[in-house]
């Protein structure tokens, strides 16, 4: 599943503990994307639809993230491999290293890494 750049930020919020009400969001959204409350809830529900948020307004702070941040970020790495590398992860690892510097511990970190999977 997609998630927009909105729904990022509100779901890095709601990594950031594990529970809020929509008053404490609206607050910590506020400060990095200027949005209010109504626009907060807004995106709370239209993503517990998606399945991203919870909602259970049994308790004062009824809002937190229904999957984790490295459930999302391992659908994100999915997505770009597949739509850009057609599922070449050879390709992506190489273009990443050619467009951007690495120390030398990552470097070293890496061969670690390609040594441990061979068969």
């Amino acid at each position: 599943m997609r998630i927009t750049d909105a729904e990022w930020a509100v779901m890095e919020a709601l990594w950031g503990g594990e529970s809020f009400a929509l008053g404490e969001l609206a607050e910590r959204l506020r400060g990095t994307n200027g949005w209010n409350k109504n626009t907060v809830y807004t995106y709370l529900t239209r993503m517990a639809a998606k399945g991203l948020v919870k909602i259970d307004r049994s308790g004062p702070r009824p809002y937190s993230a229904a999957v984790s941040r490295s459930d999302c970020a391992r659908e994100e790495r999915s997505e770009l491999l597949n739509r850009v590398y057609k599922g070449a992860a050879g390709e992506l690892i190489a273009a990443f290293l050619k467009e951007s510097h690495i120390s030398r511990a990552e470097a070293e970190r890496l061969r670690r890494l390609l040594d441990e999977m061979e068969v």
